[in-house]
């Protein structure tokens, strides 16, 4: 009964989390990604804090998997980050234009 009710809570916040995302503005995706990219950070830490506690192979081996994924995802968040803002930034062609 229990994991039945887990997977439920989890399918319901998958539909949840959808239709909060999509239903956020395109110039608020940028505060959110870098709200975001500060959870990552304080996940990161977190792993690296439970790792550094391990006491057998099984609990390191998993903070390290734990360390790995958390740094691509806080690595990748940034990336995106960089992206919508570059998008945000006059083309140089531009600034020519108005210089002249």
């Amino acid at each position: 009964m229990d994991a039945i009710a887990l997977l439920t809570i989890f399918i319901l916040s998958i539909f949840v989390g959808i239709e909060v995302v999509s239903k956020v503005s395109a110039i608020l995706h940028t505060p959110l990604m870098s709200g975001a990219n500060a959870i990552h950070g304080v996940v990161l830490v977190g792993a690296i804090l439970v790792t550094g506690k391990a006491t057998d192979n099984v609990q390191l081996y998993l903070g390290l998997v734990a360390i790995v994924l958390a740094s691509i995802n806080m690595v990748g968040g940034f990336v995106v980050t960089d992206r919508m803002l570059e998008m945000f930034k006059p083309k140089k062609a531009e600034k020519e234009e108005v210089s002249k």
